[in-house]
């Protein structure tokens, strides 16, 4: 006979989350059982996230398991689980059964654990809570299951026998994929203290992953936070900050948060099997006090730690990474790291009067500006064009993962040259279509009257020539449109061929953009080595363009620029625009000398 799952009421803090964000209220999807489909996650999922409570009622997180099988219902609700454990540092084991003898069974404490059962190759999880009913912390020998030490080995082992009040299944998105395996528990404290060591930052900053833990008077909630490596950022020796990305709309985690801000949080190095166990207090921040720490977020958490804990070898398995999850925006840093979002406040209207098709993916866009903008040579202007394309919120987007979090503001370099002291009221933008954005602007009819808001306009990209310095002043242009910073600047550059040096690198089919270029410019030729990648890509005048590209004065090599060609130019300060494959490549290549770029990674 199957049994109804009975339903729970969302809780307060819960309620005051949607009341903020103002979002209505719909059945809360957690069960007040074992579901079935918490069975079965169980008896499958390799992993647990758990957490608990200490003596001082801070949280604490702890990840066990390794291989599936672990973890199995024993009837009524109860799951019994049996796994290597790090007796010694693991605060949630030390929490349970740590007063415990070898050996002893703990029982009748009915201590409150929240759970999170998951597979990170089918990005599957489940959520529980529950309480624990009976406990133990035994001493095994045990095989080494990675090979590493000799066998066999000690190895301590937890028994748990909980009783499940909730449970519910989650999303799998922002969840990156590791293959998981056993491996034998080798733990040592590398550090503690009220302050994040350096290898704690460092491991902090290499995660695509943490678990998290909340609690309130009768509940608590262990969850993940997934996304790109470095999504979570550190403020200070004793503060951290995250975005909140899009997510099911619940906030049980941050409504436990809203109303008792203690938090556990855990980050794992899955390749060496060191972990960071953490505890402290959150700061839920919403709207523009989110925006003004972590620029492009409207929904953020600020983490300052009571304690942190960093043991190396302390986690029973290990992982090797697979796919990243596709709905991972790019990393998100803060505005004291400079995240040029924390500079954009202003809005002025923007029209579209010129479209000019350079390539079959290169165009350059001319924009008036009724109330007039100043910028300098070489800066960046920032669109805004959420009202054209934000969909507004829905919880899964599999045609478009990443449109879920993104505020679709863009950057892109101008191209123009401003007249001296006088405020613009035009300007030109030349870009690739490489993009959501990119692509609905290219679709955009130069006389149908499009407009989009200017939301801003900086950097401070300056090619600079010393009248003393003898050497030439070298600029790299990646990927055809990495240019665009140089183009503002020409008419204040000396373009001799012992002054300036252009080393351009660009696809075949945009052979149309370096002959716009340099007829535009001729003196430029004379200074610029062209190197040509891809296929004709069925342009029949290919050869033709090419040849009066020579007839200019410029050097066309058909082939990648190499180190050979860097080290062939003797210049100690070098200028780049390139995207960061390229970039990378280069800043290796250009090792002790001064490299000037602009970083648009935020």
């Amino acid at each position: 006979m199957s049994m109804l799952a009975i339903a729970i009421p969302w809780n307060e803090g819960e309620m005051r989350m949607h009341e903020l964000l103002k979002i209505p209220l719909h059945d809360n999807p957690t069960a007040g059982m074992l579901t079935q489909q918490a069975i079965l996650m169980f008896e499958r999922a390799p992993l647990l996230a758990i957490g608990t409570l200490d003596s001082e009622g801070y949280p604490w997180t702890s990840l066990w398991g390794g291989e599936t099988g672990f973890s199995e219902p024993l009837g009524s609700g109860i799951v019994g689980t049996r796994t290597s454990v790090d007796s010694t540092w693991d605060p949630v084991v030390q929490a349970l059964v740590g007063h415990a003898k070898k050996g002893e069974m703990v029982k009748g404490n009915e201590k409150m654990v929240s759970g999170l059962s998951f597979n990170l190759m089918t990005r599957k999880r489940v959520k529980i809570f529950g309480r624990v009913l009976a406990g133990t912390i035994d001493e095994l020998d045990v095989e080494n299951k990675d090979k590493r030490e000799p066998s066999p080995t000690k190895q301590h082992q937890i028994q748990l026998v909980t009783r499940i009040e909730q449970s519910m299944g989650n999303c799998p998105k922002y969840i990156n994929q590791y293959e998981i395996k056993p491996a034998t528990v080798t733990s040592n404290l590398a550090y503690e203290g009220p302050a994040l060591s350096v290898e704690a930052k460092t491991l902090i900053l290499g995660s695509d992953m943490f678990f998290l833990s909340s609690a309130t008077g009768q509940d608590m909630d262990t969850n993940i936070r997934g996304g790109p490596r470095g999504f979570v950022r550190v403020i200070s020796d004793t503060e951290i900050a995250y975005p909140e990305y899009s997510g099911n709309r619940l906030y049980q985690s941050l409504g436990n948060l809203k109303v008792n801000p203690k938090i556990g949080m855990t980050f794992p190095n899955y390749e060496t099997g060191d972990v960071l166990y953490t505890t402290g207090v959150s700061e839920v921040l919403t709207g523009n006090d989110a925006a003004a720490l972590l620029p492009g977020s409207n929904l953020a958490l600020k983490i300052t730690f009571k304690l942190v804990r960093l043991v190396k070898g302390g986690l029973p398995f290990r992982g090797d990474r697979r796919e990243p999850s596709p709905y991972n925006p790019i990393v998100r840093t803060l505005a004291s790291e400079g995240n040029i979002k924390s500079t954009l406040s202003s809005r002025k209207s923007l029209q579209l009067i010129r479209k000019t098709i350079l390539t079959p993916t290169v165009g350059r866009f001319t924009f008036s500006v009724p109330e007039g903008v100043e910028y300098s040579p070489g800066q960046w202007a920032a669109f805004d064009f959420s009202g054209h394309l934000d969909q507004g919120y829905s919880h899964m987007r599999n045609d478009d993962p990443r449109s879920l979090n993104d505020d679709f503001v863009r950057t892109f370099t101008i191209s123009s040259t401003p007249n001296t002291n006088e405020s613009e009221k035009e300007f030109d933008i030349t870009i690739r279509n490489v993009g959501v954005v990119t692509n609905f602007l290219f679709q955009q009819n130069d006389r149908a009257g499009f407009e989009v808001p200017l939301v801003g306009v900086g950097g401070e990209f300056k090619i600079e020539q010393r009248a003393e310095d003898q050497m030439p002043t070298p600029f790299i242009a990646g990927g055809g449109v990495g240019i665009t910073p140089l183009l503002g600047q020409l008419e204040g550059l000396n373009k001799s061929p012992d002054r300036l040096k252009l080393l351009w690198t660009l696809r075949l089919s945009d052979v149309g953009l370096a002959l716009d270029v340099l007829k535009k410019s001729p003196e430029l030729a004379k200074c610029t080595v062209l190197f040509f990648t891809g296929s004709n890509s069925g342009t029949a005048d290919t050869e033709k363009v090419l040849a009066e590209l020579a007839e200019l004065g410029a050097e066309i090599v058909k082939r990648r620029i190499s180190k050979l060609d860097i080290d062939a130019v003797a210049a100690k300060t070098w200028y780049l625009c390139a995207g960061n494959p390229l970039r990378k490549e280069l800043l290796a290549w250009l090792e002790g000398k001064t490299v000037v770029f602009e970083n648009f990674d935020y």
